[in-house]
């Protein structure tokens, strides 16, 4: 995969869920996922998003999206975050690749 983006989840029981809610927000992307144990990561080539919509879809509602950040210990990318949606991008951070 060229230009890989994306979350590295530590493993946990809402793997499967985040992936599952990253998978309905990115239906026209080529989503690698790749089980190392201890932990998963979720990639696509140069763009993914996931949606606080999604995610309380797979999670439940009371699933914030802050809530990520607990079991997200690193990711690919540049990382953009609202109440309303993650991205994981290529870009560049005060003008450097």
């Amino acid at each position: 995969m060229d230009n890989p983006v994306g979350p590295i989840l530590r493993m946990c029981d809402e793997v499967e869920l985040v992936a599952a809610a990253i998978e309905d927000d990115n239906p026209d992307r080529d989503i690698e996922i790749v089980d190392r144990g201890a932990y998963v990561r979720i990639h696509a080539s140069d763009r993914l998003r996931v949606t606080a919509e999604s995610l309380k879809r797979h999670l439940g509602e009371s699933f914030e999206i802050r809530s990520l950040e607990a079991i997200m210990p690193s990711f690919s990318g540049r990382i953009s975050t609202s109440s309303d949606a993650v991205e994981w991008s290529l870009g560049s951070v005060g003008g450097r690749s």
